[in-house]
C-alpha cells in the first residue's frame, strides 16, 4: 500500500516509489513523519478488514423474553428488578411456534402441557426474585439501638413487605398452572426435555414445594418487627 504513496523527508528529498518502509523508519529523524507512516498503515488495514453485520433479533415471544432472565452470583436489587421485568414480559407474551421451542414437540397434547409448565415455571421464578429482592431490604432482628435509624429501617421493611406480598400473588398463579399441567389427561405424559419443570410441578402437587407457608411466615415476622420498630423511642 505504501509503495504507491509518495513520501517526503526535508533532509533527504522525495523517497523513491518503492523505498523500503523499514529503512525509511530507521533513517528518518522526523517524529511526525513516522506518525504519518504508521497512520497510513493503520488506515490501510482498517479499510481492508471485512465488515460483518451485527446479528440482531426481535424479542417478541415468551421464549425470547425468558432467555433474558439470568441469575448473578451476587445479586443486587437492580439485578432482581431487571429479572422481574424480563419474567413479567415473558408471562405476558405469546408462545412461539412449537418448531422453535428448542426441543421436539410431536403432539398437540405435549404442546399444551409445555405451555402450562412454562407458565407455572415463570411464576415460580418471579417468586424467587421477589424473595431475593425483599431480603435485601428486610431486617431480620430489631435491636434497642436501632431507634435513631427507625425511619430508614421502616421504609426498607415496607419495601420488603410489598415484595413478599407480591410473591403470594405469583404463588396463586403458579398453583393454577400446576393444576392445569396435572390434569388426568396428562397422566403418563412427561416432557422429558423439561425435567426440571416436571419436578417443580410434582413437588407442588406433593406439597414439598410450598412458597405460601414460607411467604406467610416471612410476612408475619416482618409485620411484627415493623410494629416493634414503630413503638420504639426514636430519641434513644
Amino acid at each position: 500500500m505504501l509503495g504507491d504513496t509518495l513520501l517526503f523527508f526535508p533532509s533527504l528529498g522525495p523517497a523513491p516509489k518503492h523505498f523500503p518502509l523499514k529503512f525509511i523508519l530507521i533513517i528518518s529523524d522526523n517524529h511526525n513523519v513516522k506518525k504519518h507512516i504508521l497512520f497510513l498503515i493503520f488506515a490501510s488495514l482498517l479499510f481492508t478488514l471485512p465488515l460483518t453485520p451485527a446479528n440482531a433479533y426481535m424479542v417478541k415471544y415468551k421464549e425470547d423474553w425468558y432467555k433474558l432472565y439470568h441469575v448473578h452470583y451476587q445479586q443486587y436489587p437492580d439485578d432482581c428488578i431487571e429479572n422481574i421485568y424480563w419474567l413479567e414480559k415473558a408471562a405476558q407474551a405469546d408462545f412461539c411456534n412449537p418448531l422453535y421451542v428448542g426441543f421436539k414437540i410431536e403432539t398437540e397434547k405435549e404442546w399444551q402441557k409445555y405451555r402450562y409448565l412454562f407458565q407455572m415455571h415463570i411464576n415460580l421464578k418471579l417468586i424467587e426474585q421477589h424473595l431475593r429482592l425483599g431480603r435485601t431490604y428486610d431486617k431480620k432482628c430489631i435491636y434497642f439501638y436501632d431507634a435513631p435509624w427507625k425511619d430508614e429501617y421502616l421504609r426498607n421493611m415496607e419495601k420488603a413487605l410489598s415484595c413478599y406480598e407480591a410473591g403470594l400473588y405469583y404463588w396463586k398463579e403458579a398453583k393454577v398452572w400446576c393444576e392445569k399441567a396435572s390434569a388426568p389427561s396428562f397422566n403418563f405424559l412427561f416432557i422429558e426435555d423439561k425435567q426440571a419443570w416436571e419436578d417443580e410441578n410434582a413437588r407442588i402437587v406433593s406439597g414439598d414445594l410450598n412458597y405460601e407457608s414460607m411467604l406467610n411466615r416471612e410476612i408475619a415476622r416482618l409485620k411484627k418487627n415493623i410494629q416493634e420498630l414503630q413503638q420504639m423511642d426514636k430519641t434513644y
